[in-house]
């Protein structure tokens, strides 16, 4: 049983710096109570519940959820780092289009602590000693905190490889400022210039500077899956649709490659994009929007390649063309990406769905990407799993 699978509803709450927000259970409730209302229905309509966090007990989504309604559904507590939200979504998908359920809400939240992200667990393996023992023989830097080394050293390996300049990382930042002056519910809204990207602090010199890398941000978004039967028979607006839908893990390569762009995930993100245009029949050229895992300015750069926005090496003349934005081939990251709106890590798969949702309804606003139909959301987490998600209208 294959059955349509609608975005009926979307909700999201304004992200803020850490200690500034309100709890991650109310976050959570606010959030999901928005989606709800944005598809006209109410708690007793949903059938199950997917809750994505990262930072908090078991049960944390619980917590959220019973703050809407106790109706003692399924609700499903989801933890796959940073692309917790869009795994709880793919999890709902198919709980949707397989028919085990015609409602679902999907719930991303997350309440973080300042600073490098971190283990919290310290008395046993990380789940990153494989990823920190191939950083160290190929990086090195130990002073410099490891998501930083990771993604920084990623970028590094593609200015080695193809003579990326630091400008191209600089023009990724700027171009996300101007993106996120239109969205009120990004955390960061004030533009900046290229040269001002560049003069920030270095935090790791030549490779990256502070405005290069996302701030930890808490926030929660939330979204309610339908079948297409349920949308007719509820008079429920049935005008976004998921496409296509992959999640990947990593292969051996990540491990055995000795580089770095691979052990952040190029090759999940890569496979993840050509099974979902290989289910939609489209190609990279007929997206409209993407918001895509821009954590660091450089895994935008090489995401771009990842997802055959442009060829191999050709990220820094994609970027300089103004291909990445309004005016060029296709418009990414259109609320500001991780980079100004913020990354509560369990909230960010679901707030991509909030924007492309809109994006696709045509109620963007002052960022709408005009005639949007098809848009492409790719979230990545290290450890690791990739998400890529099509919607059309």
């Amino acid at each position: 049983m294959s059955r349509k699978v609608h975005v009926t509803g979307v909700g999201m709450i304004p992200f803020a710096k850490p200690g500034a927000s309100a709890p991650y259970h109310e976050m959570g409730a606010l959030a999901a109570r928005a989606a709800l209302e944005d598809a006209g229905i109410g708690w007793e309509d949903v059938e199950q519940a997917y809750a994505g966090y990262v930072y908090g007990d078991s049960t944390c989504g619980q917590k959220a959820l019973y703050g809407v309604g106790m109706t003692g559904i399924p609700i499903v507590n989801v933890n796959n780092n940073c692309s917790t939200g869009s795994t709880a979504l793919y999890l709902a998908r198919q709980a949707v289009q397989g028919g085990a359920a015609d409602c679902v809400l999907v719930l991303g939240f997350e309440q973080m602590s300042p600073g490098a992200l971190a283990s919290v667990f310290t008395d046993r393996p990380a789940p990153f000693d494989d990823f920190d023992a191939v950083t160290d023989r190929l990086v090195g830097k130990p002073e410099i905190p490891l998501a930083l080394r990771y993604f920084g050293g990623a970028g590094l390996a593609h200015m080695e490889k193809y003579g990326t300049p630091l400008e191209a990382f600089a023009r990724i930042r700027a171009k996300a400022s101007r993106h996120a002056a239109n969205n009120p519910l990004a955390l960061f809204r004030k533009e900046v210039s290229v040269q001002d990207v560049l003069d920030a602090p270095a935090i790791w010199p030549g490779v990256m500077t502070r405005l290069m890398a996302c701030p930890p941000t808490c926030g929660a978004a939330a979204a309610v899956l339908v079948s297409g039967e349920f949308a007719k028979k509820r008079g429920l607006r049935a005008d976004v649709h998921i496409a296509a839908q992959a999640m990947t893990t990593d292969r051996p390569g990540t491990f055995d490659s000795n580089g770095m762009m691979r052990l952040v995930g190029y090759d999940m993100s890569r496979e993840a994009a050509q099974k979902v245009y290989t289910q939609a029949g489209i190609a990279p050229d007929d997206l409209d929007v993407v918001e895509l895992h821009d954590c660091f300015a450089h895994n935008e750069l090489i995401t771009y390649e990842a997802l055959g926005l442009c060829p191999e090496g050709g990220a820094d003349k994609f970027i300089r063309d103004g291909d990445n934005t309004y005016g060029g081939k296709v418009v990414t990251n259109p609320s500001g990406g991780l980079l100004s709106k913020g990354h509560p890590l369990g909230a960010t798969g679901l707030a991509q769905c909030f924007e492309l949702t809109h994006q696709l309804r045509g109620t963007a606003g002052a960022r709408q990407v005009e005639g949007a139909r098809t848009a492409l959301q790719h979230n990545l987490g290290l450890g690791g799993a990739c998400v890529v998600t099509l919607y059309q209208a």
